[in-house]
């Protein structure tokens, strides 16, 4: 790879950090990667997007969150949301900002590679995030107990729900969104109309947000599978994302009008910008898939141990215990 790649693989990469470490913050407002001038750290603590309807629907997830935690503190003081759970779901909410109104978008339509890393922190990131939150155990918990049975259940037990929570469509979808979304129309789409462009970010969060779900096991479901069912089943998605990393980073041609003819007279080329975006899926993506695998190995450790803990248990209580002697005990004759 040329140096100039290198260094601006660099930058961009400091860039994202201090980015993500400021948070979100208000700033010059800008159009979908129109306008931009070269990215440096300081344009990219420096450039914001703001779209109205994603900011008020991630004030209004958090607000009828917060509402929610509030009511059922209140109602059940000895039992309360765990504060983990809270900032689960705020932190994820924080990320989909960062995604969304950061230099990440304002830069996502000059650069395929900036682009990769918006969707990789709304899909590996955010996505986990707000399901650790455990939403539905939040909703049952804050409800009132006639519209939890009566209306609320019926709908969580239906069976179009209970179909999008298995395990198998889950994983299908995300593989498949992830696929589609790189290798059709669509991607070409949201890089020129702010409608695609928000369907795509829907897709890309909803299908990860089901693809976690069966994984972290927060919420209750109908299909709930073992640690080591859910090993196999993260296991499973590293090939297709490295696969798809790959067939991205080795494609002999820009895969993507947009980037194609646009004119730019900063950074890499744009088959030398694909290469990145196709690395920084095939390694980061790799890399972000082995947390939550190291995670479910140490829970399924401490699982096996406290099932063997019980199994000893039990067959202590089981076995036989043998009353004491009541024979009296005969002196050995001495020895003449």
């Amino acid at each position: 790879m040329p140096v100039h790649v290198g260094r601006f693989a660099t930058s961009a990469a400091a860039a994202t950090l201090a980015a993500t470490l400021l948070g979100v913050s208000p700033g010059a407002v800008w159009a979908h990667g129109a306008g931009a001038d070269q990215l440096t750290t300081l344009s990219a603590l420096t450039s914001w997007t703001l779209e109205p309807l994603a900011l008020l629907g991630i004030l209004a997830a958090a607000a009828v969150y917060l509402a929610a935690v509030r009511r059922v503190d209140r109602v059940h003081r000895l039992n309360p949301v765990p504060r983990r759970r809270t900032a689960a779901w705020l932190a994820g909410l924080l990320v989909v900002a960062v995604a969304l109104f950061s230099f990440l978008d304002v830069y996502a339509g000059q650069l395929f590679s900036v682009h990769m890393v918006q969707h990789i922190l709304l899909t590996m990131v955010a996505a986990p995030l707000l399901v650790l939150g455990a939403p539905v155990t939040l909703l049952l918990r804050a409800l009132p107990r006639g519209w939890r049975t009566r209306r609320a259940m019926p709908i969580l037990e239906s069976a179009p729900l209970r179909l999008l929570a298995h395990p198998v469509v889950g994983w299908t979808f995300f593989a498949g969104v992830m696929w589609a979304a790189h290798f059709s129309p669509l991607f070409d789409a949201a890089l020129e109309d702010g409608g695609a462009h928000a369907l795509e970010h829907a897709l890309f969060l909803s299908a990860a947000v089901m693809f976690w779900w069966p994984v972290v096991g927060a919420d209750p479901s109908p299909h709930r599978m073992g640690y080591g069912t859910r090993f196999g089943y993260v296991l499973l998605s590293m090939p297709q994302n490295s696969f798809l990393g790959l067939a991205i980073f080795s494609a002999p041609a820009v895969l993507f009008a947009h980037y194609a003819t646009l004119t730019r007279a900063w950074g890499p080329t744009p088959l030398e910008d694909q290469q990145i975006a196709g690395g920084i899926m095939w390694a980061v993506g790799d890399m972000l898939f082995l947390v939550p695998l190291l995670f479910l190995t140490a829970a399924w450790l401490r699982s096996e141990e406290e099932k063997g803990r019980l199994h000893d248990e039990r067959l202590d209580r089981e076995r036989p215990v043998r009353p004491p002697s009541t024979a009296r005990s005969v002196p050995a004759r001495p020895r003449r």
